[in-house]
């Protein structure tokens, strides 16, 4: 497919696997799930609210790279392993994106990778 170009960010984790951090295809920029791992590649303690705050930095940082902010997000993914967690994860949420605020799905999973408790995939428009 011409017109697709990967993006990665030294300042996110590296992908742990075949797949790219992000994905710009036209306006669009595909983000992959970012679990709450710091740059290099380490496991953020502290509970819910610091893994959640953690893998958005991640996100922005891959949209930065891109040339975009977090007020270009149209969709989030949230994945959790304990949807008991959601009023922790959904605080520190609401001081990423404003209004409008993007559409959103929450799953919860049985696990995710590296033993994380959230993971957050995003979906956002270039002007």
């Amino acid at each position: 497919m011409s017109g697709k170009s990967a993006v990665a960010s030294r300042s996110a984790p590296a992908a742990i696997g075949p797949y790219s951090q992000a994905v710009r295809c036209g306006p669009w920029l595909f983000l992959s799930g970012q679990l709450p791992l710091d740059a290099s590649g380490v496991m953020v303690q502290g509970g819910t609210a610091a893994q959640t705050e953690r893998a958005l930095l991640n996100l922005q940082a891959v949209l930065k790279e891109a040339g975009l902010e977090l007020a270009h997000v149209v969709k989030t993914t949230v994945y959790m392993i304990d949807l008991k967690e959601f009023a922790a994860m959904n605080d520190v949420y609401a001081k990423f994106f404003g209004a409008p605020h993007p559409a959103r799905a929450m799953v919860q999973v049985t696990a995710l990778p590296k033993d994380a408790s959230i993971e957050i995939e995003a979906i956002a428009a270039a002007p």
